[in-house]
C-alpha cells in the first residue's frame, strides 16, 4: 500500500497519521501528503508533495505509485476557490486514479451537509439512500458534487470507490467551545442571528450553555462524531472488500439531544441552560450500515464527549488554533 493523503494537516488527517504510524495494521507501509498552504512533517514513512489539488501536474506527482487515496482535503464557504478545489481538484483526483495501472481504492470523506444535516427535515431517520439536500452555501454544494462524482466513476469505470459521510467532527475541547456564547465559540449557530445581544451577554455572564430547540419547539437533536470514532472507520474501510462502492453514514449511535446535554451540563457542572428557538430540524443520521458491514462502532457517546471536551488540557505548544469555523 502507499496511501496520499489531501487534508492531512487539518483535523481528520493529523488524527489519521497518528493511528498510521501507530497501528500494526500498516506496518512499514507508506503514505504521500499532497500538500498546499500547511504542510506536515515529512518521516521515514510519510513524504510530501508540495501542490494545489486544481494543478494537474502536482496531482500526478502526487500519484506516482499510489495505491489508495484517502481525500479529506476541504475549503469550506469559500466561493471563490470552491470550484477549484472541491470540484477540479476532485476530478483530477478521479482522472489520475482511473488512468493508474496501481490503484486500488479511493476513500472521500464526505459530510452531513450533503443531507442538510439540521437545515431539511427529514421524517424518518437518514440513511445512504435518504435523498441529498445541500442547504445553501458552496460547501454544501460541494460536498454534493464529490459524492455524486465519485458514484459516477465506479458507474464509468468500475473504479472502487467508498465515502464516508461524518457530521460535524469533534476533538479536544471543541464540543466545549461549541456550545459557548463568547467570541471564543466554534462553528454554529451564529447566536446574533438568533437571540439579542444582551441576551448574549447575559448569556456569558451566567455560564449558560444553550439549549436549541427545533422547529417543532421540541430540544434539538443534532449529529456528531468524535474524530477517534472517524479514524477508526477509515482504518477499517481502507483495504476492505465490504467498502467497495459503497456509501456509509459515520456517525454517533445517537444525535446529541441538547434538552439531555442541558441537564447533563446541570447536574455535573451546574451549568444553567437558556433555551433558544431555532428554524432547524432535528434529524438523526443512521449508522447501521456501517456497523453492520464495517464492524465499525462508535465509542464516544454524548457523555463521553462532554468528558473529554471538559476535561481536555491546552500544553503550551498546543494553542487553540481553528483553521475553519466549523
Amino acid at each position: 500500500m502507499k496511501l496520499l493523503l489531501t487534508g492531512a494537516t487539518g483535523k481528520v488527517g493529523q488524527n489519521f497519521l497518528v493511528r498510521f504510524r501507530e497501528d500494526e495494521k500498516f506496518g512499514r507501509r507508506k503514505a504521500v501528503a499532497l500538500c498546499h498552504n500547511r504542510v506536515i512533517e515529512e518521516t521515514d514513512r510519510v513524504s510530501v508533495v508540495r501542490g494545489s489539488l486544481a494543478d494537474r501536474a502536482s496531482v500526478r506527482a502526487a500519484m506516482d505509485g499510489v495505491t489508495h487515496v484517502l481525500h479529506m482535503a476541504a475549503v469550506k464557504e469559500t466561493p471563490e476557490q470552491a470550484i477549484d478545489v472541491a470540484v477540479k481538484g476532485m476530478f483530477l483526483l478521479l482522472e489520475e486514479f482511473r488512468a493508474s495501472k496501481d490503484a486500488k481504492q479511493f476513500i472521500l470523506i464526505g459530510g452531513d451537509c450533503s443531507v442538510g444535516h439540521i437545515f431539511h427535515d427529514y421524517p424518518e431517520p437518514i440513511t445512504e439512500a435518504s435523498p441529498r439536500m445541500a442547504y445553501p452555501g458552496c460547501y454544501a454544494l460541494t460536498k454534493v458534487i464529490e459524492e455524486v462524482m465519485l458514484e459516477q466513476y465506479r458507474i464509468q469505470y468500475g473504479l472502487n470507490g467508498c465515502i464516508l459521510r461524518a457530521p460535524w467532527i469533534m476533538e479536544k475541547d471543541d464540543f466545549r467551545y461549541a456550545l459557548s456564547f463568547g467570541p471564543e465559540q466554534f462553528g454554529g449557530p451564529l447566536w446574533p442571528d438568533l437571540i439579542s445581544d444582551s441576551e448574549i451577554a447575559r448569556n456569558i455572564e451566567t455560564g449558560a450553555v444553550p439549549l436549541l430547540l427545533d422547529a417543532t419547539g421540541k430540544p434539538l437533536m443534532r449529529n456528531f462524531v468524535h474524530v477517534d470514532d472517524l479514524v477508526a472507520a477509515i482504518c477499517l474501510a481502507l483495504d476492505n472488500p465490504s467498502a467497495g462502492g459503497q456509501l456509509f453514514n459515520i456517525a454517533m449511535n445517537e444525535p446529541v439531544d441538547y434538552g439531555r446535554l442541558a441537564n447533563y451540563l446541570n447536574e455535573t457542572r451546574g451549568l444553567p441552560a437558556a433555551e433558544i428557538a431555532t428554524p432547524f430540524h432535528s434529524n438523526w443520521l443512521d449508522n447501521t450500515k456501517a456497523r453492520l458491514k464495517l464492524g465499525w462502532a462508535p465509542e464516544v457517546d454524548l457523555e463521553a464527549l462532554v468528558e473529554r471536551a471538559w476535561s481536555y488540557e491546552r500544553a503550551v505548544d498546543d494553542p487553540r488554533v481553528v483553521w475553519y469555523p466549523g
